[in-house]
């Protein structure tokens, strides 16, 4: 992902998207650029109008998480849930794991 976003400031800069403009943000994060794929994402980028994929990003619609749950709700269903584990004793536990072995 710290290609793209190099790749992504290069082009804010105005700057050409190549395998020397990636390296040298990359390197100016202070990571080590795996040239792999650097050279990976810049081939992929070829004949690619940033400019243009970016203004479609920024139109299409963005998909809103539901609503969390009421923190109330959680707490009670956490006491139910710490009810049901406490509903077998260690005898209980012990006779049903001898079953296993017996």
């Amino acid at each position: 992902m710290q290609y793209v976003y190099g790749a992504m400031l290069l082009h804010a800069a105005g700057k050409s998207i190549d395998e020397n403009g990636i390296t040298a943000v990359v390197k100016a994060a202070g990571a080590t650029p795996d040239p792999t794929q650097v050279k990976a994402l810049v081939a992929s980028l070829e004949g690619v109008n940033v400019a243009e994929v970016l203004a479609k990003a920024e139109a299409a619609p963005v998909a809103v998480a539901a609503p969390a749950a009421p923190a109330a709700g959680a707490a009670a269903e956490k006491k139910e849930e710490k009810k049901e584990e406490k509903g077998v004793s260690e005898e209980e536990a012990a006779a049903g794991l001898s079953a296993l072995f017996g």
